[in-house]
C-alpha cells in the first residue's frame, strides 16, 4: 500500500450553513480527517454538527479567523488544504455596520494565506460569491469568471477585497489557491434570517412574509449538496490561480420563490406583505458555470423543486 495517509483538511466557518454541509459530505465520501474551526457567531451553530460532532476523523476548535494568535493552537499540524467558509455573509447587517465584515471577511483571509505562506497547508479555496459581480439586468448574460468586480454593498466589497488578496498571493508568491463564486445557495442548516428559511419559518406559522420592492429580484438558486461536491471536485482537480463559478441554471424572481413555496405548503398568498426595498439592493445575479463543467466535469443535479422539499422537510423536523 505505499505510504498512503489520510489527507488532512482544514475547514473554516464549518459551523456555518454551507461549510457544515461540506463537512457531512466530505466525511460521507471521503476518508479525509477534518479540522474545523468556527468563531461561533450567530450564523455559526453547533447543531449543525451534531451529524458528525463525535466522527472520528473530526475535531473542532473554537476560534476567531482573524484573531492570529487563537489561530496559532489551529496549526499543531500541516494540512493537504484550507477550504475558506469562514465569513460575515448577510447583506443587510452589513449595511447596518460594516466592521465584522471586514474583520473575518477580509483580515481572517489574510490570516490564513499567512499560514499557507509558511508552509502550513499545500492548498487553499477560497469559497467566494456571485455577488461580487455586482448587479445584471434581465437581458444581460451571466456573469463569467472574467466578468468584472463590481459589489454594490458592503458585504460583497469584503469579499470581492479578500478575493484581490487572495489572487495576489498567487501572482506574487505563486501560492496554490483556488477562488469559487457560488451563486444563492439553499437547503438544510441554513440561519432563519435567510430568504428561503424566512420563507418557510413564517409560512409554517402563518407570520407575515416579507419581499422587498417589487418582488422581481431575480437571483440563480443552487443546493447545497451540489455546490459542497463542486467545491470537492475543486480540491481534487481545479488549477492553482483559477476561479470557478458554481451556478444553478435556475433562475427565480424572488416573487417566483415564496408563491412556490407558499404553494407547495398549501398556505395563501396573503401571507405575502411588500416593504421597502433594501439599500443597495443588486437586481439580478446570474452564474455561467461553463468553465467548471468544461475542465472538472461538474454540474448541478438537483433541480430546485425537489431541493426545496428536502429544505422544507428538513426545516419541519428543525426548527421545533
Amino acid at each position: 500500500m505505499g505510504d498512503y495517509r489520510q489527507k488532512e483538511i482544514l475547514v473554516t466557518g464549518g459551523a456555518g450553513f454551507i461549510g457544515s454541509n461540506f463537512i457531512e459530505y466530505m466525511l460521507n465520501h471521503t476518508s479525509y480527517n477534518i479540522t474545523n474551526v468556527d468563531k461561533l457567531t450567530y450564523a455559526g451553530n453547533m447543531i449543525n454538527t451534531k451529524s458528525f460532532y463525535t466522527n472520528s476523523r473530526y475535531r473542532f476548535f473554537q476560534c476567531d479567523i482573524a484573531n492570529n494568535e487563537q489561530l496559532k493552537g489551529v496549526f499543531d499540524k500541516n494540512y493537504d488544504a484550507i477550504i475558506n467558509f469562514a465569513a460575515e455573509t448577510h447583506v443587510d447587517r452589513s449595511i447596518k455596520n460594516a466592521a465584522p465584515f471586514i474583520e473575518t471577511n477580509i483580515k481572517g483571509t489574510f490570516n490564513l494565506l499567512n499560514y499557507v505562506l509558511h508552509g502550513k497547508a499545500d492548498q487553499f479555496i477560497q469559497i467566494s460569491t456571485d455577488e461580487v459581480y455586482g448587479s445584471l439586468n434581465e437581458i444581460e448574460p451571466s456573469f463569467t469568471e472574467n466578468s468584472p468586480l463590481s459589489p454594490n454593498n458592503p458585504y460583497s466589497a469584503s469579499k470581492a477585497s479578500a478575493d484581490l488578496l487572495v489572487r495576489s498571493y498567487y501572482q506574487t508568491y505563486h501560492l496554490p489557491v483556488m477562488i469559487t463564486r457560488c451563486s444563492n445557495n439553499f437547503g438544510p442548516h441554513q440561519h432563519t434570517e435567510k430568504f428561503i428559511p424566512k420563507i418557510i419559518h413564517h409560512a409554517l406559522q402563518d407570520k407575515d412574509i416579507p419581499l422587498y420592492g417589487d418582488g422581481k429580484n431575480i437571483r440563480d438558486w443552487l443546493y447545497v449538496e451540489d455546490h459542497c461536491r463542486a467545491i470537492y471536485m475543486v480540491l481534487e482537480h481545479g488549477k492553482p490561480g483559477e476561479i470557478y463559478n458554481i451556478g444553478g441554471a435556475c433562475e427565480k424572481t424572488n416573487k417566483e420563490v415564496i408563491l412556490f413555496i407558499l404553494d407547495i405548503l398549501g398556505k395563501s398568498t396573503d401571507l405575502i406583505r411588500y416593504v421597502t426595498d433594501r439599500k443597495g439592493h443588486d437586481r439580478r445575479y446570474s452564474i455561467n458555470y461553463e468553465k467548471i463543467n468544461y475542465q472538472i466535469g461538474w454540474r448541478p443535479t438537483v433541480s430546485f423543486e425537489d431541493g426545496i422539499e428536502q429544505t422544507i422537510a428538513w426545516y419541519k423536523n428543525n426548527l421545533g
